[in-house]
């Protein structure tokens, strides 16, 4: 279970470094830097008022913000450390590219910045599935024992996860394709990738490169390159990756294992991967139905949780304890699907303004899908709090309007679609415009703030109506 060899340090003093992009992985890297005391410049292309307030508290720190002109690379920069959403075709790339200045992402940032006892890396990435199975992952190493944490898209920031002083014995990090792009030298313990369809295919310019870059969590891999026996493409990503001596192909399948594979027996998840005489043996882990919920994708996702903790030494009662103790929160900051580079996050039940609020935190930019009920609130101070979050909002319910007044007067430069409906395919066209207002980057957040007996029984059902109504979306692809 070592940590695995760390980096070289670097000496970031007087180190004039670039950060493209602002929001929720700029911000922080900007700040990490100038702390380490390099010289930050941040550019971003946008120079709306949420910018410029972000720009205010950042050069108020001491660090330079160039607003409107992402595309001009600073002069004297020497690394470029970059937000996933920023597409490789950019300008900004080119001109480093033709001065040889290096690009990283935030991840590559993280990865570098880690100490000399730094916890090992057990990657997963995915077109589907990859929040769920970290979340099971770390289910399970907390079972077995162990200091962890969901990291990456999910949970705790990466940055703050290896700068801070809490000390893990082993990460879970959940990896997109844009991260991956600009993480070159990112060697983890093991890593997933779960499935392969044709996703972001505007940001990495073809199904290949797509491919290319999820393949790239397998590069240096330790001891094991988990991939989906049902999708040749993962295991054709691990035979091209170059990886450690030693380091092992595990499979996973919903049906009967082969050697070196996890799988399903007569309703039993088990392992002939970790095992001695895996010709022969075979060892129970946990049943199908201590899976919640028991689906095939479920399974599939508990199954590879299971391979990359397996890998990591854990013992097949954590496994099973882990991934009993683990329950999806149905309608509670659940993410729904990934379209077109965008998140649809279903928070039905977030039904007053107090968890509207916990909510609208954890995510920025968001479009904003809230109304119903208000039973009295008022939603002034929500507004206020989470205005510079707001990519624009999308109102529904029978009273709206008091949430329309509220963005009004407190985020005028925020769009708003008001829908004078209250029937329930409202849902529908709401996530329709909802996904007109957003951009790559960007979380559509079902919040309403609001009870939803106006339009729906219950919070559930506004919840899979929403979910209904983003599935939709990601099959006609109409984002």
């Amino acid at each position: 279970m070592g940590s695995g060899q760390v980096t070289e340090r670097l000496d970031w003093n007087g180190k004039k470094v670039t950060v493209a992009g602002l929001g929720v992985s700029g911000i922080p890297a900007a700040r990490v830097l100038h702390g380490l005391g390099a010289l930050v410049t941040v550019v971003n292309d946008g120079d709306d008022e949420r910018s410029r307030a972000q720009a205010a508290d950042l050069e108020a720190e001491g660090i330079t913000v160039r607003l409107g002109d992402g595309a001009t690379l600073p002069p004297g920069t020497e690394l470029i450390v970059t937000t996933p959403g920023w597409r490789p075709d950019k300008p900004l790339f080119a001109a480093a590219a033709e001065a040889g200045v290096e690009i990283w992402g935030d991840v590559e940032l993280a990865w570098r910045l880690r100490g000399p006892d730094a916890a090992p890396w057990l990657a997963v990435t995915g077109t589907n599935g990859k929040t769920t199975t970290v979340r099971m992952l770390t289910s399970i190493l907390e079972a077995a024992g162990l200091r962890t944490a969901a990291v990456g898209n999910i949970g705790v920031s990466l940055l703050d996860a290896v700068l801070g002083e809490e000390k893990y014995d082993v990460l879970a990090v959940e990896l997109s394709s844009y991260q991956l792009h600009w993480a070159p030298s990112v060697r983890v313990h093991s890593a997933a990738v779960l499935n392969l369809a044709p996703d972001h295919l505007d940001w990495h310019g073809s199904m290949e490169a797509y491919a290319a870059d999820k393949g790239r969590i397998y590069e240096g891999n330790k001891i094991a390159c988990v991939y989906n026996v049902a999708d040749q493409v993962t295991e054709d990503l691990v035979r091209e990756a170059d990886v450690e001596e030693g380091c092992r192909a595990i499979g996973f399948t919903l049906g009967t294992p082969g050697p070196s594979q996890l799988g399903v027996v007569e309703g039993i998840l088990v392992d002939r991967a970790f095992v001695e005489n895996r010709q022969k043996n075979a060892q129970e882990l946990a049943e199908v139905s201590d899976v919640q919920p028991p689906a095939p994708h479920n399974i599939a996702n508990a199954l590879a949780a299971a391979a990359l903790a397996r890998a990591f030494g854990v013992d097949a009662k954590a496994v099973r304890d882990g991934l009993k103790a683990f329950r999806p929160d149905p309608h509670r900051i659940e993410l729904v699907e990934e379209v077109q580079g965008v998140r649809y996050v279903d928070d039905s039940k977030a039904t007053n303004t107090h968890a509207a609020e916990a909510s609208l935190a954890a995510y920025d930019p968001i479009v904003w899908i809230a109304g119903g009920l208000a039973k009295g609130a008022t939603f002034d101070e929500l507004v206020q709090k989470s205005a510079k979050r707001l990519r624009g909002a999308v109102l529904i319910g029978a009273d709206r309007e008091l949430i329309r007044e509220a963005l009004a007067r407190h985020a005028p430069e925020v769009p708003v679609v008001d829908l004078d409906r209250t029937d329930t395919g409202a849902m529908s066209e709401a996530v329709r415009e909802a996904a007109r207002l957003a951009r790559p980057g960007d979380t559509v957040l079902l919040a309403p703030a609001c009870a939803s007996m106006d339009m729906f029984t219950n919070y559930n059902k506004r919840g899979e109506a929403f979910a209904d109504a983003v599935r939709a979306l990601a099959a006609t692809g109409d984002a």
